[in-house]
């Protein structure tokens, strides 16, 4: 392994359960333990658990939190009640995109900001930097911190029974609470996932976090590894930073304008949103069915039905879900609407395909 790649505190129970490592956001990480399609059905039929421990937690506190985090957060943070959570994007000044994070608002004047592993650093140096002139306290705890995941239709079920935190019960979707006090024998409980299934992220001290894990695995959940993680946000119509949305992806161009509040004061980006929406973008995010059993991988062109380059493939499967073979793809907008015939060319060959609606699968949790 790479001397430079960070290991997870969790890392060697992923070794011990044979899992398959990879580096992935500088991290060793694991992709998968029983197989990707296993570990997939498990959180569509019943729970599984995923090492999140590479993410990000950047706390921003201070009498100017809320005005600062509005100005360098798409959403509006004015909207949310302590205990709840918003999902939103950081953007350059041209509209494309820092990163998408989660913001929950811990109280009036504290936030927690949590960012994409491989993005820690370049956020963090992000916010520090726009933080002039604001009265706030910016503190990156990521390497304090360890996070897992417990996702599917038992998620409720497990998290109660299995690791006592009751307050899940009460929980609504993308809400969370606080428990345990300060310091290492603090977590932080959500309703919130990347799987589009009913789930609950943790957050504790890498301590907490390894005996939580060892209590779920010997309870019999499912562990789960990166590989299923992609393609169960992929059915679910959600975005991967660096595929979907990236310095050069806005989210407009991604379809995701709605998380986008563009009535309320000025924050970095918001005039170039502004004209993308007004004058419309030279591409678009799109959800393609190939109507074949090959697999249209990142990078494979996309193209017109009588020849020509029209886009790009960013995220593609076989899904396991619907045994359909789908894909997002940033394509030119001329030919973004449902139900346009097109063609992926995959080894070769230009197979039919067709524009449909990004999210293809839906989940019978109710939000």
């Amino acid at each position: 392994m790479d001397s430079d790649l960070k290991k997870t505190c969790l890392h060697d129970f992923h070794v011990e359960l044979g899992a398959k490592m990879s580096p992935f956001a500088g991290y060793d990480m694991p992709i998968q333990y029983s197989g990707i399609a296993a570990e997939h059905e498990a959180v569509r039929k019943a729970v599984g658990v995923f090492d999140v421990s590479h993410m990000g937690e950047i706390f921003v506190s201070g009498p100017d939190a809320e005005v600062f985090i509005n100005r360098i957060f798409t959403n509006d943070v004015r909207l949310l009640a302590d205990g709840a959570v918003q999902y939103g994007m950081m953007l350059y000044p041209d509209g494309g995109t820092v990163d998408d994070l989660l913001v929950y608002r811990e109280a009036e004047g504290r936030y927690l900001l949590v960012v994409n592993a491989a993005n820690i650093d370049k956020d963090d140096a992000w916010i520090r930097e726009h933080s002039a002139g604001y009265d706030v306290i910016v503190d990156n705890e990521s390497e304090a911190f360890g996070q897992i995941a417990v996702q599917g239709p038992l998620s409720e079920k497990t998290v109660v029974g299995v690791l006592g935190l009751s307050e899940a019960s009460s929980l609504g979707f993308y809400t969370f609470v606080s428990l345990g006090g300060v310091g290492n024998g603090r977590i932080i409980l959500s309703r919130t996932g990347y799987t589009g299934e009913d789930g609950f992220e943790i957050y504790a001290s890498h301590e907490d976090i390894r005996a939580m894990w060892q209590k779920l695995v010997a309870a019999g959940v499912t562990p789960c590894g990166l590989g299923c993680r992609d393609t169960l946000r992929f059915e679910a119509g959600l975005p991967l930073y660096g595929d979907e949305l990236s310095e050069t992806i806005s989210p407009v161009m991604a379809g995701l304008g709605i998380f986008c509040k563009l009535d309320k004061e000025n924050f970095i980006g918001r005039d170039a949103l502004v004209a993308q929406k007004r004058d419309g973008t030279k591409t678009r995010l799109v959800g393609i069915e190939v109507l074949d059993r090959a697999i249209p991988r990142a990078g494979y062109d996309v193209e017109l039905k009588d020849g020509g380059v029209i886009g790009k493939v960013t995220t593609g499967y076989r899904s396991p879900s619907l045994d359909r073979s789908l894909c997002f793809a940033l394509v030119d907008s001329a030919y973004a609407a449902l139900g346009t015939e097109l063609c992926v060319r995959i080894h070769r060959q230009a197979l039919k395909a067709v524009v449909v609606k990004k999210r293809f699968y839906q989940t019978n949790y109710k939000k």
